[in-house]
């Protein structure tokens, strides 16, 4: 059966380092850090004290109002300014799409850990009589996908995708098959998170998986350096449409890219700790290549997974050896988590939107922070400067706990 191309169309993103897409991308190239002191808690306690926050997030411009806001948690909120812009870009509206035939994929690691905390206070101290009734759809993971169809209208197809770190490029590809295989038109589909909690900062904590480089936040995530010390927990959300390429020729849409092709695999291996020998993220780039119809040198540019933790990124470089034999030492690879930190689940989101954006302006963006190079990380990292070079082809890669592994390609489009 022939598959339909799938084109994007539109985007959305509010991060730690914008919440528009102009914003996001000039910090982006500019590397312009997001991290800073941690403001949600009073976090004295803990190890590590710095955080990517959402700053000057206004829910209104995108229709909420106090009640909504009061009993909608963040992470459904970010996902619903992420499609609201991303719907205004693409310029999809009733009356050129059918909204049976529009749906929504959007992925989220954790959902909402602050309403469970706070509602466990509640119940220890007052009795499960004063629960809130809105707990229960305050903090399942997929009412950020059920929400955005409600706003909307959107009836097609709507699912939530739950896989760690992965949870937005796996959303991202299985809204790209949605599409090819014709059971939809249009898809919005992406990442979103925000869980910088007493509880999930606490969590990570406690794995010693987050960077204690608290007197200097802005040089803490430093992905492929020799000095990285771990990732920073991040919120935010990523949200692209996805389009068939005849339905967005018919409206006259405009087309930022074409999506090529997607790969996913898993470990098997431990349920937080990388497989030491790379096999499962190199198992997903080169299916993702093959669904694409690439070579590896066909590539340019990597959007890196690059939690800035010692044994990610030295396992990924291994993979991107692996899955691209001697092309990898001629492809650039950068981890944008060096500006914006670890998004979580909606990393991929926002790391997909970047290669987009990568592709449209001719513009890698750098790795910054990156001083002393890690002899187990040697490849072209693009450090500390964005690259104008003009990107034909790009892959996003994300690998969640639990070894779950996607690879996204995306390229130039060429009618």
């Amino acid at each position: 059966m022939d598959k339909n191309r799938v084109v994007v169309t539109g985007l959305g993103v509010v991060s730690p380092v914008g919440n528009d897409v102009d914003s996001f991308w000039r910090s982006l190239k500019e590397g312009i850090s997001g991290i800073d002191k941690l403001t949600v808690f009073d976090a004295s306690a803990y190890d590590a004290r710095i955080s990517g926050e959402v700053k000057d997030f206004q829910p209104q411009l995108y229709g909420l109002n106090k009640k909504e806001v009061n009993r909608m948690e963040k992470f459904v909120q970010y996902a619903i300014a992420g499609a609201y812009q991303a719907v205004s870009d693409a310029g999809i509206n009733s009356d050129n799409c059918d909204p049976e035939r529009v749906g929504v994929v959007v992925g989220s690691g954790i959902g909402s850990l602050r309403i469970i905390e706070e509602e466990h206070s509640v119940v220890l101290k007052n009795g499960p009589s004063r629960i809130t009734p809105f707990l229960i759809p305050m903090l399942i993971v997929n009412e950020a996908a059920g929400n955005i169809a409600i706003r909307f209208g959107f009836k097609g197809p709507n699912i939530c995708v739950t896989t760690a770190c992965a949870s937005g490029s796996h959303a991202i590809g299985d809204a790209f098959r949605i599409i090819q295989q014709g059971y939809a038109d249009v898809v919005l589909a992406g990442g979103t998170e925000s869980c910088i909690t007493s509880l999930g900062v606490g969590g990570f904590c406690a794995l010693k998986a987050l960077s204690t480089r608290n007197d200097d936040p802005k040089k803490a995530s430093r992905p492929f350096e020799a000095n990285r010390d771990g990732f920073i927990m991040s919120e935010g959300c990523g949200i692209v449409v996805l389009e068939n390429l005849g339905h967005a020729r018919k409206r006259g849409a405009k087309i930022y890219a074409e999506m090529a092709g997607f790969g996913m695999s898993c470990d098997a291996y431990h349920i937080t700790a990388p497989d030491p020998s790379g096999y499962g993220p190199a198992l997903a780039m080169k299916w993702a290549l093959s669904d694409a119809g690439l070579n590896p040198q066909d590539i340019d540019y990597i959007n890196a997974h690059g939690t800035s933790t010692k044994l990610n990124d030295k396992i990924e470089t291994l993979a991107v050896k692996k899955a691209f034999g001697a092309s990898a030492s001629k492809l650039m690879m950068s981890s944008t988590k060096s500006v914006t930190g670890h998004l979580l689940g909606a990393a991929g989101g926002v790391e997909f939107l970047a290669c987009c954006l990568a592709i449209r302006d001719g513009v890698i963006p750098p790795t910054i922070n990156y001083d002393e190079p890690d002899p187990e990380c040697d490849l072209d990292y693009v450090p500390n400067k964005a690259r104008e070079h003009k990107v034909k082809a790009a892959m996003s890669n994300s690998l969640g706990f639990g070894g779950h592994n996607a690879s996204l390609v995306v390229r130039q489009f060429k009618g």
